[in-house]
């Protein structure tokens, strides 16, 4: 797994290793290891497995990167 910006704060780090079937699988353990904190953010992010978005019955392989990818806000005006 790849943790960016909010998700990366919530788990205290950049890449982990979860194990599971499918993307609904790895996201539980996740939240399992991380707690309520990393929920919360997971809760408004986007999933993406190898650079596509999936939903959360994709299955996965250990060679697969799943990557938590959290909204962004910023900018200037």
């Amino acid at each position: 797994m790849r943790f960016f910006a909010a998700a990366r704060e919530a788990v205290g780090r950049s890449t982990d290793n979860v194990p599971g079937a499918t993307v609904a699988e790895v996201l539980a353990g996740a939240v399992a290891r991380y707690g309520d904190t990393f929920a919360a953010v997971l809760a408004t992010s986007r999933i993406w497995v190898n650079g596509e978005e999936v939903d959360a019955s994709c299955t996965i392989l250990e060679t697969d990167e799943l990557a938590v990818l959290p909204p962004v806000s910023g900018g200037s005006l």
